[in-house]
């Protein structure tokens, strides 16, 4: 059977992109959703968020063997349609949205407030070690899921 990439309409919490990105890759969500608060922190996080809610289609659009396929002229519809599903998150947001976003805002504001410490034993925190501890440790992850999905 063949995966097709799309926005989650079950697992979502604004635009579905996390949760569709977590289905086709086979892990949970909330690890597609870390990976975009850490890209957050660096500041391309939530560009790359908004293109891929732009590019990918909403889970009932994929129609037929071929799915939902992306053409330039339709980018000004697809930035509507997201404009219209921002909305409709703000006036009716998802139970947990509100949860995620705080621990979000809570782990910026810890990152931010220790790599502001005057502390050695903080270098760690420097982005030229963190970046690729976190990879590692996100590729480890991923590698260990598809293992025990394979058994």
């Amino acid at each position: 059977m063949e995966r097709k990439l799309y926005r989650s309409r079950k697992n979502y919490m604004v635009g579905g992109v996390c949760g569709g990105l977590g289905e086709y890759l086979n892990i949970d969500p909330n690890l597609v959703r870390i990976f975009f608060v850490l890209l957050m922190l660096e500041g391309i996080g939530v560009a790359v968020y908004f293109i891929l809610w732009i590019i990918i289609p909403r889970e009932d659009e994929v129609i037929g063997p071929e799915g939902s396929q992306f053409h330039p002229s339709d980018l000004g519809e697809r930035a509507r349609q997201m404009g219209q599903e921002v909305g409709q998150a703000f006036r009716q947001p998802q139970p947990n949205t509100a949860m995620w976003a705080g621990i979000a805002l809570i782990l910026a504001g810890i990152f931010f407030l220790l790599r502001s410490l005057p502390f050695p034993w903080l270098n760690w925190l420097d982005r030229d070690l963190l970046w690729p501890l976190l990879l590692i440790v996100g590729g480890g992850a991923l590698l260990l899921r598809a293992i025990q999905w394979r058994e």
